[in-house]
């Protein structure tokens, strides 16, 4: 597996007529080596895949960053990288420009002085757009733990507890099942707070008759998750379900239509005419999704501004809204993977209104 994304980053180098490519990005180090430590550098040249490590990680790196040389870098770092290109002759190394500060920046050219410095941008995170079948296994069981979940925070759900209570349930529950926690902060927001795209959870105690936003995932095995299920405590009014039926027809509605060839545009305007058919449009200011896997929000962009091209095995969020301020929002949310033909969902957990006495 590793071999297989050094080759296709050789692959990509060649294109841009890099000789080398410093990767300093931590979850980009962890995709292309496996090495989960803390610390380190990645430097692949067209013949050499090298990860530099401090002493810490002396027995633990060449356990896991099989196909890699690894080896225990200086107290400054770039000092055996500028040593490493020396030797091998390289006068160029690409860099990630997203990653670097710009501090990091210039101590890292003084370090590297009389070597040409190239900014790279999404090289690696080229690769990660395309989940390869252990990828999709592993966040298969990320989808399936958001699933038990949420099946298990209905059971706790009732009036008279806070937001922050149902948060700290679900961060233990996912912990409790095997998960290193949740994959992005818990948003949880009741009554007029649903009306908050991003409301993360409060001290509001949940009332009744009122909707219950929850939005959230597992991290497992390295891997996210990120499910939004809207629920009512109480009776739901004719506008609770009038809101929540739209949303729940938008987001049907590009489950069934989002296939590959389709740019994140194509897919975003789907859902989003059919909120603005019912006159919401206003109400529905975020995009439909975005790309999923080792991190919450990744490419490619299912938006408005999406140019990027769906292919099979890309990993997206679906998540239409509808958000009414004063009174309350709905957004529905699932993971799928784009296939040959269409699409398939990780997340199986139902989506007709859920109302909870």
């Amino acid at each position: 597996m590793q071999q297989e994304r050094i080759n296709r980053l050789r692959g990509l180098l060649q294109e841009k007529g890099l000789p080398a490519l410093l990767v300093t990005n931590a979850t980009n180090r962890l995709y292309m080596t496996g090495f989960t430590g803390s610390s380190g550098y990645v430097l692949i040249t067209e013949t050499r895949a090298i990860l530099l490590t401090d002493f810490r990680y002396a027995t633990q790196a060449p356990q896991q960053a099989k196909g890699y040389e690894v080896i225990e870098h200086a107290p400054k770092p770039m000092e055996t990288v500028r040593e490493l290109l020396g030797t091998m002759g390289i006068k160029k190394v690409g860099f990630e420009q997203n990653d670097l500060t710009y501090g990091a920046y210039r101590a890292t050219s003084q370090t590297l002085s009389g070597i040409e410095l190239v900014p790279t941008e999404d090289l690696v995170e080229t690769l990660r757009m395309v989940k390869d079948e252990g990828e999709l296994a592993v966040m298969q069981e990320a989808a399936d733990l958001a699933d038990r979940t949420f099946e298990h925070i209905l059971t706790f759900l009732k009036p008279g507890i806070t937001e922050n209570e149902v948060s700290l349930e679900i961060e233990m529950f996912v912990r409790r099942n095997g998960g290193a926690g949740s994959s992005f902060e818990t948003i949880v927001a009741s009554g007029e707070r649903s009306a908050l795209p991003h409301g993360k959870a409060s001290s509001r105690v949940l009332g009744t008759n009122e909707f219950v936003k929850l939005d959230f995932g597992a991290l497992f095995k390295h891997y996210c998750s990120d499910i939004t299920r809207t629920v009512v405590l109480g009776k739901p009014s004719d506008k609770h379900r009038e809101i929540y039926n739209i949303v729940l027809e938008s987001q049907l509605k590009a489950l069934e239509m989002i296939k590959p060839g389709m740019t994140g545009r194509e897919a975003d305007a789907v859902a989003r005419d059919v909120i603005k058919s019912y006159g919401y449009g206003d109400n529905f200011g975020h995009g439909l999704g975005h790309g999923l896997g080792m991190e919450v929000h990744e490419a490619p962009r299912l938006s408005m501004q999406g140019d990027i091209v769906l292919k099979p095995g890309m990993v997206v969020t679906v998540e239409p809204g509808i958000y009414l301020p004063g009174f309350g929002g709905v957004r529905i949310e699932d993971d799928i993977v784009i296939t040959e033909t269409g699409n398939r969902r990780l997340t199986q957990s139902g989506k007709d209104l859920i109302v909870l006495p």
